[in-house]
């Protein structure tokens, strides 16, 4: 390997891509194209940088296998980046295994930190974890020991451990100083914010007030009978009484357990559940029905008792009982696609589709109704199509993200 090419390969892995493109821009052999492809893929340019990989590995000669497999794994993050969900993890998981037998264990690790990342982004948390743990940071560089540690919060974030989530980002930010580079460190910091920025709201008593993680925590394993809105579920101790394939009757118990200890006249819950802008008799039957749905679910944690006026919540062994709700009220149908377009990134629909574990048609019917609201935005034509939205500002979007919250 040459000089330019060695001098390119350093700046690249301090972060500095301009000083690599100055180096091998005029350059077409193979080792140069992969080198400005990686170059243009931190500069941004994810697209341009794409292109030169796939040069670049048709450029290699078969025997330069070694080479071959970095320009895969670097082409696999770049798809990660454009959450290309469907970008081939064969190739990638191929690509790791020859340069494990070849001994670049640098960048076989990233290519387990690419897959580790892709199962975390589509909500595969346990099989993230697992193979986390299957990996030893300590003897690889800064930068590295940096990803370990975002992934491990981010997992920590998901599953609302927000203690190890902050150990994970201190470490992180640690690493990223050694690192020094500064892109990393933005994206510590971005991850920082998670935990300093609002999640939840807590409805209780007739007020609220908006909640960090940590508080969220809290509540969760706290005594009070908790009407989690954030999963459509209802839940106490160890038990968890899930609503959200019966939204009429989530609807209920949420007006029930914000009114708590009062109750809840009939003719609010139908105009709530319903739609209904007048109650008749033909709704308050169909109340009657839905609360006796609602009564029998909730048995093991709460009743449901008629009142003069409506109903009331009446929790078993719970004294408190405690609305959770999201920290803006986002509409429930489309709340998790909005946070997944909430990261900054452009998605394609089929790649939305795979992280919601849903169908593109569903997805494509969730992005127009946002996109006639105005929420989000498209860009391109056809399968070229991505869209996108600022990041909502002022809270998290953890809790919008479609996993399970953990049963304390």
């Amino acid at each position: 390997m040459d000089s330019l090419i060695t001098a390119a390969a350093r700046a690249l892995a301090a972060g500095d891509p301009l000083g690599a493109l100055k180096r091998v821009a005029l350059r077409d052999d193979a080792a140069a194209l992969a080198l400005r492809g990686i170059a243009m893929s931190q500069l941004g340019d994810l697209a341009r940088a794409r292109v030169l990989l796939r040069r670049a590995a048709r450029a290699f000669s078969p025997r330069e296998r070694v080479a071959r497999a970095r320009c895969v794994v670097a082409e696999a993050e770049i798809a990660l980046a454009t959450r290309d969900l469907a970008w081939r993890a064969k190739a990638l998981d191929e690509a790791r295994v020859t340069l494990e037998q070849h001994g670049d264990r640098v960048n076989a690790a990233n290519a387990w930190y690419v897959e580790v990342r892709r199962l975390l982004l589509i909500g595969r948390l346990d099989d993230a974890e697992r193979l986390l743990q299957r990996l030893d940071p300590a003897p690889l560089p800064p930068a590295f020991r940096t990803v370990h540690e975002l992934v491990s919060a981010g997992i920590a974030i998901r599953r609302l451990r927000t203690t190890a989530a902050r150990d994970a980002l201190g470490r992180a930010e640690r690493a990223a100083r050694r690192a020094g580079i500064p892109a990393l460190a933005a994206e510590v910091e971005s991850a920082v914010l998670a935990l300093t920025t609002p999640a939840a709201r807590l409805i209780a008593n007739g007020g609220q007030r908006p909640l960090l993680l940590d508080e969220v925590e809290a509540v969760l394993a706290s005594k009070a009978l908790v009407v989690d809105a954030t999963r459509h579920a209802v839940r106490h101790g160890g038990t968890v009484i899930a609503l959200a394939r019966r939204p009429v009757l989530f609807v209920i118990a949420r007006a029930l357990g914000e009114a708590w200890p009062g109750d809840v006249p009939r003719d609010v819950l139908v105009r709530r559940a319903f739609g209904a802008h007048a109650a008749d008799e033909s709704h308050r039957a169909r109340l009657r029905v839905e609360v006796g749905r609602l009564r029998r679910l909730l048995r093991p944690l709460a009743g449901v008792t008629a009142t003069k006026e409506g109903f009331a919540l009446t929790p078993r062994r719970a004294r408190d009982v405690a609305v959770l709700a999201r920290p803006a009220e986002v509409d429930a149908e489309h709340a998790a696609v909005l946070a997944f377009l909430a990261d900054g990134e452009s998605w394609s629909s089929s790649a939305l589709a795979v992280a919601l574990g849903t169908s593109q048609r569903t997805v494509q019917r969730a992005l127009d109704a946002l996109a006639a609201a105005g929420k989000v935005q498209s860009l391109g034509q056809a399968r070229a199509r991505r869209w996108m939205t600022p990041l909502v500002p002022g809270f998290t979007t953890a809790l919008l993200l479609p996993a399970p919250l953990p049963v304390p």
